[in-house]
């Protein structure tokens, strides 16, 4: 059976500065993403990696004292620590520094100059160092200290320089065209709109070599030019699919699901990016989705505050799966969030502790106390027990729904109503009750129980990997019955159930000496 292919990404992460709360946020989104499509039976390819190029990258490294290659191999090893403490299932992880990703995007040059799309001019116009971007004069704004600014409040400069440009004014008709037959290609709908705007205003050619730093990929046949970083950055997903040979292994991976991307790189992805494809002939992905920022207890994040927020250390008082689950399920996915400690502590003890931890608790010590440690036999539904596992049956479609519109929250919302609902069931049938006036239908209960838990574990594996293998494990599901396919069988009774243990613990915030 062939299965259907999905290629999802995450943007290349740009090492002039360490790994915080933000990366972490799109690399655990684009994780979930992947783990449930690989439990619902698709063949998933799964990008991530570093972005090494660039007249920042060249600063920074001068700034450290050290030679870029050492100062972009000490950044990306510092990335790639996160992808692995934050349980990020990564397929590749690519460098723009690697021979292969040279050679991809010198090919692609090759192709756009072949096509026409590229030539030789000088540019003249405000750059900012910070965003590697050009801007027009009409961006511009003005900062607190009389100094022209980007739109990012980044401090630009006036620019003359011999530039190679890629003829993107050429492309806005069909980038329209696009945009029009294929209505999803950019998401959330406020960005797509944004995008419209932008390109109808009218689009201008794009510098897309720079001669006055040499950290970058040399153009082929002028090597006194670097290719803009941007262009080499973006040609890392096709890199990855081993352009320019699509004809290879992964090649079938190619045009990309999903690339996900923050905000502030959306022109990047759904201007630039599909119009340098458009001019080499390639597919274009399917969908460009931008999510929102994380501010902290309000503020937003940045280095002269001091309040950027490594995501580790997190991890080792709270737990990683608490971390990866509040990350989703405190704000919908493309919308701003705001982090805060407290927010953090009530989110574990609400809906993990009090949540699925408490009923899983119960119910399993229950099972282990009174009916001897195995999943119990069914018997005689009631219409209670129909209730409930009909609510359980509707929950996969609910959630496959909501995770392709990335609606993670929605996701969760769904999950936690059914784990509130067999909350209510369990309260109102009263199982210990039951012990003592009718067994059989105390183990109907408990049986009902632990079919609920069942789906809903399975379900929460992307989320959560760690915590809910452990739950499975407690429900006796064997390692190779978790793929979504196994929410068609039923639970075998008289499976023998380990002692029960704790999912998550209630956190409690040490008192102030």
């Amino acid at each position: 059976m062939n299965q259907q292919k999905f290629y999802i990404t995450t943007p290349i992460y740009y090492v002039n500065g360490a790994p915080h709360l933000g990366h972490a946020y799109t690399s655990v989104a684009a994780d979930v993403l992947a783990r449930f499509k690989r439990l619902d039976g698709f063949d998933v390819f799964f990008l991530t990696g570093t972005d090494e190029h660039g007249q920042k990258v060249e600063a920074a490294a001068r700034a450290a004292g050290i030679d870029p290659q050492s100062f972009t191999d000490k950044v990306s090893a510092d990335f790639q620590d996160m992808a692995r403490r934050m349980n990020i299932s990564n397929d590749d992880f690519i460098r723009t520094t690697e021979a292969r990703h040279k050679a991809s995007a010198q090919a692609i040059w090759l192709k756009l100059q072949e096509n026409g799309a590229i030539y030789l001019g000088a540019y003249e116009g405000w750059y900012a160092v910070r965003d590697e971007a050009f801007y027009d004069e009409e961006e511009l704004t003005t900062g607190p200290d009389g100094t022209k600014r980007a739109p990012s409040g980044a401090p630009v400069e006036w620019v003359i320089e011999p530039s190679y440009f890629f003829k993107l004014s050429a492309f806005q008709d069909r980038l329209l065209a696009y945009y029009e037959a294929n209505p999803d290609f950019i998401a959330p709908q406020a960005k797509r709109n944004e995008i419209l705007s932008f390109v109808r205003g009218g689009l201008k050619d794009l510098s897309i070599s720079r001669t006055s730093f040499s950290w970058g990929i040399p153009v082929p046949g002028d090597e006194k030019h670097v290719m803009y970083v941007w262009l080499d950055a973006l040609v890392n997903y096709i890199t990855a699919a081993g352009y320019p040979d699509l004809n290879g292994p992964r090649g079938g991976y190619w045009p990309a699901s999903l690339h996900l991307v923050g905000k502030e790189i959306i022109r990047f992805h759904a201007v630039y990016w599909p119009a340098f494809l458009m001019g080499a002939g390639l597919a274009l992905p399917e969908k460009v989705f931008s999510h929102g920022w994380w501010t902290v207890e309000g503020e937003k994040m940045s280095k002269s505050t001091g309040n950027f927020i490594d995501v580790r250390p997190l991890v080792e008082e709270f737990g990683l799966d608490t971390v990866r689950f509040f990350l989703l399920r405190e704000v919908p996915f493309g919308n701003d969030g705001d982090f805060s400690r407290k927010a953090l502590i009530s989110r574990t003890n609400a809906e993990l502790a009090n949540g699925i931890g408490n009923l899983a608790q119960r119910t399993l010590s229950f099972i282990a106390k009174n009916a001897g440690g195995v999943v119990p036999p069914k018997g005689t539904l009631h219409e209670a027990d129909h209730v409930l596992l009909e609510l359980a049956a509707e929950l996969p479609e609910k959630v496959r729904g909501a995770m392709s519109r990335l609606a993670f929250h929605e996701a969760l919302d769904e999950t936690w109503k059914l784990i509130r609902a067999a909350d209510g069931y369990i309260d109102h049938q009263a199982p210990w009750a039951l012990r003592k006036s009718d067994i059989a239908r105390m183990n109907t209960v408990l049986f009902v129980l632990a079919a609920v838990l069942r789906t809903v574990a399975l379900l929460l594996q992307p989320f959560m990997p760690g915590s809910m293998a452990k739950l499975l494990d407690q429900l006796g599901v064997a390692a190779d019955a978790r793929q979504f396919t196994a929410l068609d069988t039923a639970l075998a009774e008289g499976t023998p159930l380990p002692a029960p243990a704790g999912l998550f613990p209630r956190f409690v915030e040490a008192e102030a000496k």
